[in-house]
């Protein structure tokens, strides 16, 4: 039945092989049971509720990759989207969760649609590759700066916003030395680096009576606080236009940027850089997205996290279908993951933030026409704590410093519309 589902012998591998890279992925993205819950958690939703979610999006989600495409890639609620739900559409801008969980469904319908009507070539071709991996890095930041905050690093300053927090706590100490930890095992290739980070300085918490300990095992909490509460009325008014715009293009980049790469890495795609199944594998990604926020959970999508599947010789989706199944017996550990203080998962979010930020590297420095629109999308997401404005002031100045150069040739149309739709939006619905 196996080899009849997923080709195993036309992939060159077997079902231990399969099996084996089934768990290394899951136990390098298993940290999300954690992170997710605190982070939505923060937007008044049931964190018992969130944690179901996350469960049953992951499993949902990488099962329908399975069966749909037959990619070892496994799905999960993804980083830098929940921050995005959380800091800017709830606590920045004020909507309620119920909204931004209709915001996440709308927008995986309109990612649906593109799949469908392969629109989404053209909106990625459209959009400069230092533009995407501008978004990425500045996510990344966004991410470091929760995550500085989280552990108590930094805190407010009515004078200068920021400063150093209190250093002296044993909170920041034991953030610092779980991201260290988390550095220095996946430098030396242990699989699950991030999963082992958190639960080692959980356990340090726990022991110096710093946090809580709440169990390891119970039967999964309640869904019900979550479950179709999403208000998808409320999310089509005018102002959350952006939002829905921004929940999309992340997705669509981050999505992009993970399959090509992973895909790469299991010699999925053709020599002139052709994926035979991408349509397939963004219709289950949509889809994914869509079924999350139905649970009640931020965007569903593909991890990066698969590679280290890959690497372990998974090349089908039987790897995906071991992840599904993994996150289902994960239910169970809703204890465990309540016992998890937000200073364990800071170093987590924090060592995310390298990995995004590392596409600064690809950037042309010396073209100042690319450098500043790319430094200014970059940091404007961490300082006005808002993705979607990030993402607004790169388009903008992209277009604008373009054009003043004499260099409009290299704007395409898409990108000039959206530049437009930007400065109407922060002029007229800010």
């Amino acid at each position: 039945m196996l080899e009849k589902l997923f080709q195993l012998k036309a992939h060159d591998t077997n079902v231990r092989t399969e099996v084996l890279a089934g768990l290394t992925t899951f136990l390098t993205m298993a940290y999300i049971l954690f992170v997710n819950p605190a982070i939505l958690g923060e937007t008044g939703m049931d964190k018992g509720a969130v944690f179901v979610a996350t469960c049953l999006a992951a499993a949902i989600g990488s099962a329908t990759m399975a069966l749909i495409a037959n990619y070892p890639i496994a799905l999960a609620p993804g980083m830098g989207l929940n921050a995005f739900f959380t800091y800017t559409v709830v606590l920045q801008m004020g909507h309620t969760w119920q909204v931004a969980l209709g915001a996440v469904f709308l927008s995986a319908c309109m990612f649906f649609l593109l799949s469908i009507f392969k629109i989404r070539e053209w909106i990625i071709n459209s959009i400069p590759l230092e533009l995407r991996s501008a978004i990425a890095a500045g996510i990344g930041l966004f991410l470091g700066l929760i995550a500085l905050q989280k552990a108590g690093i930094v805190a407010a300053h009515p004078v200068t916003m920021l400063t150093v927090g209190d250093l002296t706590k044993p909170e920041p100490i034991l953030a610092v030395l779980g991201f260290f930890l988390i550095v220095a095992l996946e430098a030396r290739k242990v699989t699950g680096a991030v999963l082992i980070g958190i639960l080692a300085v959980t356990i340090a918490g726990i022991v110096l009576g710093v946090s809580q300990f709440g169990g390891i095992f119970s039967m999964p909490p309640s869904l019900a606080p979550t479950f179709l509460q999403l208000d998808i009325k409320g999310a089509l008014e005018i102002g959350l236009v952006s939002v829905i715009f921004a929940f999309l293009f992340v997705d669509l980049f981050d999505n992009s940027g993970t399959l090509i790469a992973v895909a790469k890495k299991a010699g999925l795609m053709r020599a002139d850089g052709y994926m035979p199944k991408m349509g397939r594998a963004l219709i289950a990604d949509s889809t994914a997205a869509m079924g999350g926020s139905l649970l009640g959970t931020s965007t569903t999508t593909s991890y990066i996290e698969s590679a280290a599947g890959v690497s372990a010789g998974g090349r089908t989706g039987l790897t995906a279908m071991v992840v599904a199944v993994l996150f289902l017996l994960a239910l169970f550990l809703s204890p465990l993951a309540g016992s998890v203080p937000a200073f364990a998962t800071a170093p987590a979010l924090f060592f995310v933030a390298v990995l995004m930020a590392s596409g600064l590297a690809e950037i042309d420095w010396n073209d100042l026409t690319t450098a500043a629109p790319v430094l200014i999308t970059t940091l404007a997401m961490p300082f006005t704590y808002s993705i979607a404005d990030g993402i607004a002031f790169g388009f903008i100045a992209w277009a604008a410093i373009k054009t003043l150069a004499g260099r409009y040739k290299e704007l395409s149309p898409a990108l000039v519309i959206l530049a437009v739709l930007f400065v109407i939006k922060m002029g007229f619905f800010h």
